[in-house]
């Protein structure tokens, strides 16, 4: 007979290259479940607290602390130990009035303190719009998150790859950026994942997703990457407090 339920197990040398644990020193590790960002481009909620945090030695506590709410993720308490958390994310713990935004890095994720006026701000970017019942317009996001505009709005503003900036919990939208020359992007993806700039010009090649970019970064040095892999925050800076790159 086979296997009847859920695989609730992952073994630490198929976990993503992103996940900062050692590969051979145990056997399992946690196995998010479905949630709103990918597995490759995530981290589950227990992991971040015990191998990126050390705020728990072994799995038992970290799934402890959360189970008992003491986590925030987007201003919702978060009670599932393996829940997903990706880019843009914000995880608060007001145990210790801690707040951190997660941003991609060299080496995966990263996670970035932010102040307490950060804490109910996030940038998610639209990945596409339609036509929902009612004759509204629906735009989802790269976190999952579906946003339906008032009736009066047409939606001809909002075009996916533009970024909004949104009130958390409430998901009220405080701002919107364009992907345009001249616009601050961040890469999150490919080898330049985790480096900022500002983008100078787009190359039209086929399928616009695939469109090739190139980006300023602050020291001057010019880099290249392709239109699906960036993210805009903000129009001539960012909007938002963004860690510091070494060179």
């Amino acid at each position: 007979m086979g296997r009847v339920g859920v695989n609730r197990k992952l073994k630490r040398e198929k976990a993503p290259k992103i996940w900062p644990i050692h590969r051979k020193e145990f056997v399992f590790t946690f196995k998010p479940v479905p949630g709103p960002h990918p597995i490759e481009r995530s981290i589950p909620l227990a992991l971040i607290l015990r191998d990126m945090l050390n705020l728990a030695k072994f799995a038992r506590e970290a799934n402890k602390i959360v189970k008992k709410g003491m986590i925030k993720v987007d201003g919702r308490v978060i009670r599932e130990p393996r829940f997903p958390v990706g880019m843009m994310d914000v995880l608060s713990i007001p145990e210790i009035e801690s707040v951190y935004r997660v941003f991609p890095s060299k080496k995966g994720l990263m996670l970035h303190p932010i102040g307490k006026e950060e804490e109910n701000v996030k940038l998610c970017r639209i990945e596409s719009k339609r036509l929902v019942k009612g004759g509204r317009i629906q735009l989802t996001l790269h976190d999952g998150r579906n946003i339906l505009l008032p009736a009066e709005e047409d939606g001809k503003d909002y075009t996916p790859l533009d970024v909004l900036k949104i009130q958390l919990p409430d998901q009220t939208i405080l701002d919107k950026f364009t992907l345009k020359e001249g616009s601050f992007v961040m890469v999150f993806e490919g080898k330049h994942r985790g480096e900022f700039g500002r983008l100078k010009a787009i190359e039209e090649v086929g399928s616009k997703l695939k469109s090739l970019v190139t980006i300023e970064k602050e020291s001057g040095e010019q880099i290249q990457t392709i239109l699906e892999y960036v993210f805009v925050l903000g129009e001539e800076r960012p909007s938002i407090s963004i860690p510091e790159v070494k060179s």
